[in-house]
């Protein structure tokens, strides 16, 4: 039982390790040469981990010998463009000044079906609308609309909205986050104070509490909680 426990255990590490070598990337949004080494990786520690019969360093050497390959085709795909866009491939674009762009979709094996499910997905219904829509590497299509039908932005229209910056979570689940409150530049007597506003006693009985750069507070309480 601990030798299955330990296998499985070491495997998992480093399929794991193996997994964050490739970035923060959901599966749809990996490279060709990315999602060779997720299927081959997930085969090769299978087998080890269910057959007790096989060493487990048998497992293990071809999968450091895969994270070693791929590191090494990340350095390359970093230094070198044509590397990349042999292993990565290049973008094609599909759709120019509302225009078909039949010989790339061909290229690309791209069909008008999936062309309308992209396109509906991303709210266009008039192709005449998109100056460009861009099959990328990894499968996503960018969909650029021209500047007559793109959303007016606020600069456009002569607004100057405020800038809220990037909310910091200071409570979690009931549990203060010590480093984010002082990160924030705020101490204990601004978050009893918050407390205290909110109709509340302790940290456990808050959710979620976040505080923007511009000071403005978004607080949930715990359901239930009094």
């Amino acid at each position: 039982m601990f030798i299955a426990l330990f296998r499985t255990v070491v495997l998992y590490l480093l399929i794991i390790l193996g997994i964050r070598l490739m970035g923060k990337r959901q599966v749809g949004e990996l490279e060709p040469s990315e999602l060779v080494f997720t299927l081959l990786i997930a085969d090769l520690a299978a087998v080890p981990m269910q057959d007790f019969g096989i060493p487990l360093i048998t497992g293990v050497v071809p999968i450091l010998t895969l994270l070693c390959i791929t590191l090494l085709i990340s350095i390359l795909t970093m230094r070198s463009v044509r590397f990349r866009a042999l292993m990565c491939g290049v973008p094609s674009i599909v759709v120019r000044d509302g225009r078909l762009c039949q010989a790339e979709m061909r290229k690309n094996r791209f069909t008008l079906d999936e062309l309308a499910e992209e396109l509906r997905c991303q709210g266009v219904a008039d192709l005449s609308t998109v100056k460009y829509a861009i099959l990328e590497t990894n499968g996503q299509l960018t969909v650029l609309l021209t500047a007559a039908d793109s959303p007016a932005t606020a600069s456009q229209l002569g607004l100057r909205p405020p800038e809220p910056g990037l909310p910091t979570l200071i409570i979690s689940d009931g549990r203060l986050l010590e480093r984010n409150l002082k990160g924030r530049g705020l101490n204990q007597a601004w978050l009893d104070k918050q407390l205290k506003g909110h109709h509340v006693k302790r940290v456990e009985e808050v959710f979620a509490l976040w505080v923007d750069e511009e000071g403005q507070v978004t607080f949930a309480k715990k359901e239930g909680a009094r």
